[in-house]
């Protein structure tokens, strides 16, 4: 870990080095805190971003429901699924409509992607959202990413895009992720009290073993908090995608490679995509209990698993879909996607492939989960 006071100076070779850039904005550093986007304040990021012909941008942008209250006539974000899909309907023409006036200022175009869990977690709508992507970048467009909130089943949060971020990051193969939102960087403490710093460099997990990570944003419109925007750069780190958490205000500052911020530096290796959208996007649909032979031949041997190893099943789940897989003590060591029906696995629960085969049909000499469909969770 380096604090601010302790970096060394010159520009960070990784940021200046990216091609392909994901920037994530929260709904604080674009809208008032009664609701309402900041013409301002989006035409001061665009700036910025317009700036860098040379590099690839996608914008996820949060903000949609937050500009929709004041249109609607609400003074606060509502409680109520429906009325907060409304305000997201609005508030997204809106803020598109903004970013497109906006670009236009330097002649550039913008196209509107808007993505739910589902797009991140099968795999044929994963690689059509690359393609989309991808072909705005090759044809010269900015897309302005959002989670799509208006069809949204689960609660909807304002700020919650981090994690959504991360995972397009991964998505478009990027170079690098900046988040920004209200904050400077991540801090030792509570940045109101004396005496904290804000920590510059972030080298790996051990590095914030000691940090006490606070949930709450400031301006009332964002609930996203330090806590999901640490998660997200620990899961584009761990991808192999360097990030900078900022504050808005410094994204200029930020994209030169300055000292600004906090700075994670990749800590893995590009997986297949597959495997991260199982670990960090995935709904699992049921769940397998293992016994502790098939435990550790798949956290420590990244066997595949039999039909042998598996002690229990729970849920209803059909061929293809992501299922949990627990110890013995009901942890969760791994996701997978299975190959049976959750009706088919208890008559082959403990089970040889061989005596499967020979009694019920060569269908069932094959794994229950094949490790190339199999993530292994670090926690």
């Amino acid at each position: 870990m380096v604090t601010g006071a302790g970096q060394a100076a010159g520009a960070r070779q990784d940021v200046t080095e990216a091609r392909r850039i994901v920037v994530k904005v929260g709904s604080s550093s674009l809208t008032t805190a009664a609701g309402g986007l900041d013409a301002d304040r989006v035409d001061a990021l665009v700036d910025v971003l317009a700036k860098h012909q040379d590099k690839e941008i996608v914008l996820v942008s949060s903000g949609a429901i937050a500009a929709g209250l004041a249109p609607l006539g609400l003074e606060k974000r509502p409680r109520d699924l429906a009325r907060q899909q409304a305000a997201a309907s609005v508030g997204q023409g809106l803020l598109v409509a903004r970013y497109t006036a906006s670009f236009a200022r330097y002649g550039r175009r913008v196209g509107q992607v808007l993505l739910t869990s589902d797009d991140t977690s099968r795999r044929t709508h994963y690689r059509n959202a690359y393609r989309t992507l991808d072909q705005l970048l090759a044809m010269g467009a900015v897309p302005i990413v959002n989670e799509n909130d208006t069809v949204a089943t689960d609660e909807i949060r304002f700020g919650d895009n981090d994690r959504l971020a991360a995972l397009v990051a991964h998505l478009v193969r990027a170079d690098l992720l900046v988040l920004l939102s209200d904050v400077d960087g991540l801090y030792d403490g509570d940045p109101s009290t004396p005496g904290t710093s804000r920590i510059a460099q972030v080298s790996g997990p051990e590095d914030l073993a000691d940090i006490s990570i606070g949930s709450a944003g400031k301006a009332g419109v964002g609930t996203g908090g330090m806590v999901t925007k640490v998660e997200a750069a620990r899961i584009a780190a761990a991808a192999g995608i360097p990030v900078v958490l900022t504050s808005a205000v410094h994204a200029s500052e930020a994209l030169a490679g300055g000292p600004t911020g906090t700075h994670f530096l990749r800590t893995g290796r590009r997986s297949a995509d597959r495997l991260l959208w199982l670990a960090h996007a995935s709904t699992p649909r049921g769940a397998l209990t293992l016994d502790d032979g098939a435990v550790a031949a798949i956290v420590e041997r990244h066997s595949s698993l039999l039909p042998a190893g598996i002690a229990a099943v729970e849920g209803s789940f059909s061929a293809g879909e992501p299922v949990e897989l627990r110890n013995t003590a009901g942890e969760p060591v791994a996701r997978g996607l299975v190959n049976f029906d959750a009706r088919e696995i208890p008559r082959l629960i403990g089970r040889s492939t061989h005596d499967l085969a020979r009694e019920l049909g060569p269908a069932y000499e094959r794994e229950v989960v094949h490790r190339d469909d199999l993530v292994v969770l670090h926690h």
